[in-house]
């Protein structure tokens, strides 16, 4: 009677740990965070956890010599988040500003000073997390003394304030493998500047950030995808895949100008367009057929 009593608690043991009905943690019931730790208390907010973005390698470039690069011309390009191809940038729960603020103040990145767009003069995270913020003074009187004060507040960057972007990059050929290919060298923030009456004067560059150097980064935020929540898509991918829409500002000159320098309009837009046909047609008429 003893030894059959004992194979029933056995029994109903072994039957709730299979269950989980137990106290018994599981490697199931453990849920393994972003950061490495364990937190079995707070619930999986999905069917697995989500580690591929997070352990995924970036794969460096293809060493390229001077001597293959026998043409090459550099092009820069504002990105508009506005655009419905680029909502991904301004995606409420982590928009594309947000991750450059947060990695270049905390230092895992260094960004450039605006004066030129060579990144020549690097930036501090202390002289980035000032440019993140403005500081106003307000005055407040006490409801009981009616005693007028000063208090300093501290303005935030709005992320949604940020509307565009700058894009540096390369398109050169390469001989060695005899293919048109791309490089984007820098990512510059835009923010809009208001007067005192609150009217638009003009946008202006917050910093570069030098996108090699930033690919670590970028390849380790996810980016929400329209189509399907479960494709691990990131920003790297997006700049790599070129999955962006965009429009041309400038071209290398001899003058160094903007195009709108000397076109506005229609003819602005056409003139862009006009640059990036070119770029095609050199590569098209590389071949004969």
């Amino acid at each position: 009677m003893k030894i059959a009593l004992k194979l029933l608690g056995l029994v109903l043991s072994m039957f709730f740990l299979a269950t989980g009905s137990g106290t018994a943690q599981t490697p199931e019931n453990i849920i393994m965070t972003e950061s490495g730790d364990l937190n079995a208390d707070r619930p999986l907010d999905d069917i697995v956890e989500k580690r591929l973005t997070v352990e995924r390698r970036v794969l460096p470039y293809d060493p390229i010599r001077e001597a293959d690069i026998f043409w090459e011309k550099r092009i820069w390009r504002v990105i508009d988040v506005r655009e419905k191809m680029n909502l991904p940038f301004a995606y409420p729960e982590r928009p594309f500003f947000t991750i450059l603020m947060d990695a270049a103040e905390s230092g895992e990145i260094t960004v450039y000073s605006t004066e030129d767009d060579k990144f020549s003069i690097p930036l501090t995270p202390d002289e980035v997390a000032s440019m993140g913020a403005s500081v106003d003074t307000i005055a407040t009187v006490d409801p009981e003394t009616y005693e007028e004060t000063y208090q300093i507040v501290r303005n935030e960057v709005n992320p949604q304030d940020v509307k565009r972007f700058r894009v540096k990059e390369i398109w050169f050929f390469d001989e060695e493998t005899s293919t048109l290919q791309v490089r984007v060298l820098g990512i510059a923030p835009l923010i809009e500047e208001y007067d005192d009456n609150g009217n638009f004067k003009y946008e202006r560059p917050m910093f570069w950030v030098y996108y090699p150097e930033a690919r670590e980064v970028l390849a380790r935020e996810r980016v929400f995808n329209v189509g399907n929540d479960s494709s691990p898509m990131t920003f790297e991918d997006i700049f790599e895949m070129r999955f962006f829409s965009s429009y041309i500002y400038k071209e290398s000159n001899v003058f160094d100008r903007r195009l709108e320098d000397y076109l506005s309009g229609v003819d602005l837009l056409m003139e862009a367009d006009k640059i990036k046909q070119e770029i095609f047609n050199f590569e098209h008429d590389l071949w004969s057929y």
